[in-house]
């Protein structure tokens, strides 16, 4: 049959997403053909666009996150049926089209109170403040965290749940309209980064004790004051580079900073065994119909826009979540 998507020649700008035609084969044993509804927006979309993550070969599809129907199974597949709902986050690389092939294996089943639309805009973002906050440094009452681009689509979701949790939970954000959002979405102060320095203001609201965690997705421009907002011992969580690449850094450093800790959790090792990857998304959808982590799509983007939708998300013109829809 043929299905529509997206593709690059090269790493590049925006403009380089490309919309084709193409050919797509009945499923292999262990594949479903998916008819997708909605395909997630996510960062590491850009960093495979412009070659920070280089892709294999080239020309190549991209995008990694999406949800829809199946409608055919490969021989093999028997967890799953035509008309079944599922999401993915996961390689191989391909999301942004209409129709794919996906091994089985890294489908999960949808439940009806969670919409497509939805589905994609949060699992991977979703996934991620999960394992950050239940794994990488686990959450518990009286903690005081840190989380940079609170308004962003994993700070929304993050902020939230780590509020739930009983964490006294401060964001930084862009501007004040940002900031009123991650208010209102668990951050217990938000402060604004182009309007004041940030590791002022975390130690003026925490009183000079600083925080027990921080979790960066920024990455080059927040590394070194990130750590200048922990607390003795306290944990830096590099989970992003929004803003590039870090600079190496002295280790030794850490020492002087009263023994902190430094980790760079990757996606693919807290969901890579299927177990862990069901677990973490039966939490997902719990805290989201039980009302823990309340968010939705703020923009949704035609197929054929994904250039658009790079440019708006690379230039933090977003909040929350955005998907493209086929």
């Amino acid at each position: 049959m043929r299905a529509n998507r997206i593709v690059i020649d090269s790493p590049g700008p925006p403009s380089v997403l490309r919309y084709e035609r193409h050919d797509i084969a009945a499923p292999a044993p262990h594949e479903v053909l998916l008819r997708q509804s909605a395909i997630g927006l996510n960062y590491i979309d850009i960093q495979h666009r412009t070659g920070r993550y280089p892709l294999p070969d080239y020309p190549s599809p991209i995008g990694m996150e999406g949800a829809g129907t199946i409608e055919a199974v490969g021989s093999a597949v028997d967890a799953f049926k035509p008309g079944d709902r599922v999401v993915y986050s996961s390689m191989p690389i391909g999301a942004y089209a209409d129709v794919r092939l996906m091994p089985a294996d890294r489908l999960v089943p949808l439940p009806p109170a969670i919409p497509d639309s939805l589905a994609a805009g949060i699992f991977t973002k979703g996934i991620t403040a999960h394992y950050l906050i239940f794994t990488t440094f686990p959450v518990k009452p009286g903690d005081t965290i840190l989380v940079h681009a609170a308004a962003g689509g994993v700070g929304l979701i993050l902020c939230q749940w780590a509020k739930h949790l009983g964490a006294t939970v401060i964001g930084t954000v862009g501007t004040e309209q940002k900031a009123d959002i991650a208010r209102a979405h668990g951050c217990d102060a938000a402060i604004v980064y182009s309007a004041e320095d940030f590791v002022d203001a975390v130690r003026r609201v925490t009183k000079g004790s600083g925080v027990a965690a921080v979790f960066d997705s920024v990455g080059k421009d927040t590394f070194e004051r990130s750590l200048r907002c922990l607390a003795p011992r306290g944990l830096l969580v590099s989970f992003g580079t929004a803003s590039g690449p870090i600079a190496p850094f002295d280790l030794f450093e850490l020492n002087l900073l009263d023994s902190l800790y430094v980790t760079s959790p990757a996606f693919v090792t807290h969901t890579r065994e299927r177990n862990e990857l069901l677990r973490r998304a039966d939490a997902l959808f719990d805290a989201v119909t039980g009302g823990i982590v309340k968010i939705r799509v703020e923009r949704s983007y035609p197929l054929a826009q994904a250039a658009r939708a790079h440019e708006d998300l690379q230039s933090r013109r977003t909040s929350g979540v955005s998907i493209l829809v086929p």
